[in-house]
């Protein structure tokens, strides 16, 4: 029998967080469970920092569902598996304090830790299992990366956000004949730009999995022009790379061994100085950041994460530790952590674009990748 459970929010922040929270909590108060909430992802875990969760009248998880954000916080680059200690000294050095963490788990009485994250939380959630913690995880991100879920929610809210810049940027494109350049999170997968590409009508997608030749989008532009068409919209995945190239890295963090240090940024600038130097028409690149991350969910996000939260408490009830809600084929269902990690087994090793890395990224047979080019989207290649 449950008596107490925690939940933790980490990785970046995604609109639909709060609403698996409260799914989570709800499912617990109809089930006479206690709900918790470490504060600040896995730092707040290793700290021991929880607050009591309840959607009672007036309480902290009430009315939170419409809200972005998360009401527990949430961290990034804290790997507890290898987290960076200032020595009394002055000087820096990076310690497993996993172990800490697990004892705090069991001090506080709490019969299992829900993980909302993305790859990089779930790798470290797999490594709490197999030190006896029960985990089970939720699938989160923007990215849309974590392997043996169909969607993971804060996806959709983060399209929508894209399609209406498109919407914007067609606007201005089309009156001043220009090439309007949208740079896209996703990291290094391109769901994000490829479907905000087909539902905003872009022309060109440049997207991680495909390497670019920038002729090729060259030639859709000219091809556009020809037909008195001079303006074109381009959506750029920030992990998209040129064929022989590199990513486009802003800079290079230095937060240990375990987490993804490259920054991403600029691949969509650059793209629209090439454009530009090759077309002649002028390019403006807007660069859409953090604005797909915040602010309130979708309907379908609403939906979708309220349904991730349920399911989870449901898997808890049922003592199927060590595995992740997930949506197959349209049906919810479960997978484990382990399927979820994949080949990367090393402990402490958390995520990144490395051939160990489990994550999810747009195959040439997605239906997404086959719409795009029967409509006439050139995707670089």
């Amino acid at each position: 029998m449950l008596k107490k459970v925690a939940i933790l929010a980490n990785g970046g922040d995604v609109s639909g967080f709060n609403a698996v929270i409260r799914a989570i909590i709800k499912t617990a108060e109809n089930n006479g469970i206690e709900c918790y909430g470490f504060i600040d992802g896995y730092r707040g875990l290793l700290n021991n920092d929880f607050v009591r969760l309840s959607t009672n009248n007036r309480e902290n998880a009430s009315g939170i569902l419409p809200k972005g954000g998360s009401i527990i916080g949430s961290s990034t680059n804290a790997n507890v598996f290898n987290y960076k200690v200032e020595l009394p000294n002055g000087e820096v050095e990076y310690q497993d304090l996993s172990d800490k963490c697990v004892q705090n788990v069991k001090d506080d009485g709490f019969d299992c830790v829900f993980t909302l994250g993305g790859d990089g939380t779930q790798k470290s959630a797999r490594d709490f299992a197999l030190k006896g913690m029960n985990v089970i995880g939720v699938p989160k991100t923007i990215d849309n990366d974590v392997a043996c879920t169909d969607i993971t929610f804060g996806y959709n809210t983060a399209v929508s956000v894209a399609a209406e810049a498109l919407d914007r940027l067609h606007t201005t494109g089309e009156t001043h004949h220009r090439i309007m350049v949208l740079e896209v999170m996703g990291r290094y997968a391109g769901w994000i730009a490829l479907e905000s590409a087909i539902a905003g009508g872009a022309d060109i997608a440049l997207i991680p999995e495909i390497p670019y030749d920038i002729n090729s989008a060259v030639k859709k532009i000219q091809a556009r022009a020809k037909v008195g068409k001079h303006f074109s919209i381009v959506v750029v995945a920030e992990g998209a790379t040129p064929k022989g190239g590199d990513l486009t890295v802003e800079n290079v963090r230095n937060n240990g061994k375990g987490v993804d240090n490259n920054k991403l940024g600029g691949a969509g600038q650059k793209v629209a100085r090439q454009l530009e130097e090759l077309t002649g028409f002028e390019s403006r690149c807007t660069v859409l950041g953090y604005m797909q991350r915040g602010g309130t969910p979708t309907a379908f996000d609403r939906v979708l994460s309220t349904k991730y939260g349920a399911k989870a408490m449901e898997l808890a009830m049922e003592g199927k530790f060590g595995t992740i809600a997930v949506m197959k084929n349209g049906k919810l269902d479960y997978a484990t952590l382990e399927d979820v990690v994949g080949n990367n087994k090393e402990i402490g090793a958390v995520s990144g674009n490395t051939p160990e890395s489990n994550i999810r990224k747009v195959s040439m047979d997605d239906d997404l990748v086959k719409t795009a080019r029967h409509i006439g989207i050139c995707l670089g290649d």
